[in-house]
């Protein structure tokens, strides 16, 4: 019988303690377990973007424009340096908003090569619903957590930060 608080993670060092009992394994029960909740958040975030018709890239393109300030337009580099995504994932979200007519590109000021991205009001419309259901899903991704704990994992986590 499993222990009440045993994980998937817990399974894979045991099987991997049994067969290989000379590796260290507990970076993996960090990691391992980092990765598997990052991959559930993820996938529980994009059943909830799904009611926006958006894909969790078109969302982290939206909020960070709308969070970048009046007039919510960021550059390619500028968007690059703020969002959670490889230049081509960010390309391939603001084709998608284009499209949707969520944000549009406009000749930069300073730079006639370069195009911004900038937020239409269709767009700020939508994120600003959006943001909202992404910040209660991120509140109930760690209601099991009291104040104290999330600060101390919070800490942790920027600690091991890449």
């Amino acid at each position: 019988m499993t222990a009440v608080n045993e994980d998937l993670i817990d399974r894979v060092l045991a099987e991997w303690h049994k067969e290989k009992p000379e590796l260290n394994a507990s970076a993996l029960g960090v990691v391992g377990r980092v990765i598997h909740l990052a991959d559930g958040y993820r996938k529980h975030i994009n059943r909830e973007l799904d009611a926006f018709d958006l894909q969790y890239s078109e969302f982290d393109v939206l909020a960070t424009l709308r969070r970048s300030g009046k007039p919510y337009q960021l550059t390619p580099t500028q968007l690059i340096q703020s969002v959670l995504l490889t230049s081509g994932a960010i390309t391939a979200a603001t084709n998608r908003l284009e499209k949707k007519k969520l944000v549009r590109r406009v000749p930069d000021p300073n730079d006639g090569r370069v195009k911004s991205v900038a937020l239409t009001k269709a767009g700020i419309a939508l994120v600003d619903k959006a943001v909202i259901r992404r910040f209660e899903v991120a509140d109930t991704g760690i209601e099991r957590l009291n104040k104290k704990e999330t600060a101390q994992l919070e800490r942790l986590l920027r600690k091991l930060s890449l």
